[in-house]
């Protein structure tokens, strides 16, 4: 059934349940404590971090930042959409899901979509049966066999055969004009309302579907059978279908590894198979388009590794650089990024057959490290044993490390620059800052621009809108061969007819990093913002201490202010809530990447708790009391005081750098009554 699940649910169904039993049905669990311990799901370990508390009803591993309550670990660990985990935990609970009453237009929104999975697994059935029954199938059999493709992989990957013609697939699944409608929306068929034609989008072609990671099929990919172009056809952006998000062969990887070591990113569709029918599993292949962020984030999801594999000419080192710079972002602690390149003239498929699995694995795992790869691409043309070289070398690197996620592997990187050129931290630090201020901080590797197709080569076809992300380049020449358009008309006495499809939209999402502050001797120091809000998580009824959350509301250019005040704000409308609650709530409302802020607060409160069980002392007493509300208090008066004092320095300022000269009496004293008085508040 359609529709939202109602929040009050979620917390009841949460309330239901004890986050220990949820975990440790999947994860054996060690009782430590009042908590409960075991070696992380999400990273590799060999020593424990990863910690329950049933008192908190929530998670938290020291080693990889992985946090939440019941419903997060059950999305996390069993990769299930937000929804599809509150139908698992609901059944374990008894409850049946409840879903709140939809607009008529959601709710056709919604059955179009699944209408349009069901015709799009029809199209896949009718593939694979003219593979096996078409008078022409033996044009593709050949095809296959000559590529050394066996049956086995070819049926595991579902590869099929559109066979010549206008109309096969049209006249197969087309019954009635909604059949037709929906086969335009999903991309299957193209309506030329100028000219008055409907007519099948793949002819003539090998045949791979594309599966989201539910192996739901979005889309398919044709590859041409001789000379023609494009060599490679994909579908078009379609409601069920963003290229720039997919990843062909990720579902089919899912399935051979229960733990995924790596994913090795090619660049098509038979590269994929071929590996796979070599027993090299992990293969997947972007759609047509370069691999960006959110490529690399939907990888990130299922393996700590990903290799590109390019070949070692000018495009392939130019589809490099543009991975590389991709990469940044995402290049969280934890995370593994090389780069693979091929002898000139050979590609996966034709390498794995010549020197076998084992010599490919070898050369994966040989891979250039991302880090080592960054600093050779920087250093290009460049002689950096040369003082001048160093300067633009390090003006070069240092821009692009600096967009590195927060974390020892960020600082690590900056060390080696260090290293390399001899300057400092602070040095470099004040270059990236220098360039920010003139506004130079320009993309390091810059695509060409996108050649202009002629009208003789791209025929005037009514397609589905697409809104390309804006961080998609253009594409490069070594993605000529694929394309979204048909390489030739219908005859004149085609007329078949339809209407135009919509548009439809996709947005993009970048991921958040929560940060913690390391200090000296493996301690953190919490500031007074981030403990008022550790002991609000841990113990939500000291809201009532702090009455005035709409005071933090307006202080949108300090995240954690801003953090505060949601939370007390929530608080002051649902006294019951439990840090279970919150999390939930906090996902449903603000999105993942506020949430994984939030949970690393609590999580940073779970390790100073932690710590300190662990301390062994004399006079230590068995049990120790401890002011919350004393220290709720006086964090907030610290954080006042702070406030205030950030308010005198932005005054003193302004009134440092005024022209006193221009201004009247009146407005002098202005600025010193404003400055004295933030001075007189603290």
């Amino acid at each position: 059934m359609a529709g939202l699940i109602p929040q009050s649910f979620i917390d009841d169904m949460l309330d239901r349940l004890d986050i220990v039993d949820v975990v440790d049905s999947r994860v054996k669990l060690r009782k430590t404590g009042k908590n409960y311990s075991a070696c992380c799901p999400f990273h590799d370990e060999k020593t424990p971090s990863f910690t329950v508390s049933p008192e908190k009803q929530f998670y938290y591993c020291f080693g990889c930042g992985a946090s939440g309550n019941a419903l997060g670990f059950v999305m996390d660990y069993e990769r299930l959409s937000f929804p599809e985990a509150v139908e698992s935990l609901a059944r374990l609970t008894g409850l049946e899901v409840p879903r709140e009453v939809q607009t008529e237009a959601q709710q056709k929104r919604e059955e179009e979509k699944r209408s349009i999975y069901t015709l799009l697994e029809k199209a896949d059935d009718f593939y694979q049966q003219q593979l096996r029954h078409h008078p022409s199938k033996h044009l593709a059999v050949n095809y296959l066999k000559n590529r050394g493709l066996d049956g086995k992989t070819a049926k595991r990957y579902g590869v099929g055969f559109a066979p010549p013609g206008w109309d096969n697939l049209l006249k197969s699944l087309a019954h009635n004009d909604e059949d037709k409608h929906l086969l335009i929306e999903g991309g299957m068929l193209i309506h030329q309302e100028q000219e008055k034609k409907l007519y099948d989008r793949f002819r003539h072609r090998i045949m791979f579907p594309i599966r989201d990671t539910r192996g739901r099929v979005i889309g398919f990919g044709g590859r041409v059978l001789g000379d023609d172009k494009p060599k490679y056809l994909n579908s078009p952006e379609t409601p069920v279908f963003h290229k720039g998000q997919e990843l062909y062969g990720l579902y089919e990887a899912r399935l051979a590894y229960r733990e995924l070591p790596r994913l090795l990113v090619v660049e098509g569709y038979m590269d994929v198979v071929s590996l796979a029918q070599f027993g090299i599993g992990y293969g997947v292949a972007t759609l047509g388009t370069a691999c960006g962020p959110d490529h690399l984030d939907r990888a990130f999801k299922y393996t700590n590794e990903v290799v590109f594999c390019f070949d070692g000419d000018k495009a392939g080192r130019s589809a490099a650089h543009r991975a590389l710079e991709a990469s940044l972002d995402t290049m969280t602690d934890g995370r593994t990024v090389k780069f693979l390149f091929l002898p000139e003239g050979e590609d996966p498929d034709t390498l794995v057959r010549q020197i076998g699995t084992d010599k490919f694995e070898h050369m994966i795992e040989l891979a250039v490290p991302f880090e080592d790869y960054l600093f050779d691409a920087v250093a290009e043309g460049l002689n950096i044993r040369t003082m001048e070289g160093r300067a633009t070398f390090s003006k070069r690197a240092a821009p692009l490390l600096d967009r590195l996620p927060k974390g020892v592997f960020r600082e690590l990187m900056f060390e080696s620059l260090a290293t390399r050129t001899g300057l400092n931290r602070n040095i470099l630090q004040e270059l990236i800052l220098e360039q920010q201020s003139k506004g130079e901080m320009q993309p390091l590797f810059v695509a060409p621009p996108t050649p202009v197709k002629t009208e003789e080569t791209v025929p005037k076809v009514a397609l589905p809108k697409k809104t390309e992300p804006e961080w998609e380049h253009p594409p490069l020449e070594a993605y000529a061969d694929y394309g979204d358009f048909p390489q030739e008309l219908p005859p004149a006495d085609y007329h078949e007819h339809y209407e135009e499809p919509q548009a439809y939209r996709k947005t993009g999402r970048k991921a958040y990093q929560p940060e913690l502050q390391a200090r000296a001797a493996g301690k953190y120091l919490m500031p007074p913002v981030r403990k008022a809000l550790a002991l609000l998580l841990t113990h939500p009824t000291l809201a009532s201490l702090e009455p005035n959350h709409d005071e933090w509301l307006g202080n949108e250019t300090d995240l954690d202010c801003l953090m505060l005040g949601r939370l007390l704000k929530v608080l002051h409308e649902r006294p019951h809530y439990n840090l279970s609650h919150l999390i939930g709530y906090w996902r449903g409302i603000y999105g993942a990447e506020d949430t994984e802020r939030l949970a690393a607060v609590a999580g940073h409160d779970l390790l100073q708790a932690a710590n300190a069980l662990t301390i062994s002392r004399q006079d230590k007493p068995a049990k120790a009391d401890y002011d919350t509300q004393a220290a709720f208090s006086d964090a907030m008066e610290k954080l006042r005081l702070q406030q205030n004092q950030k308010k005198t320095a932005e005054s003193l300022a302004k009134l440092k750098n005024a022209d006193l000269t221009q201004l009247t009496k009146e407005e002098r004293d202005q600025l010193v009554r404003a400055a004295l008085a933030a001075k007189l508040q603290q």
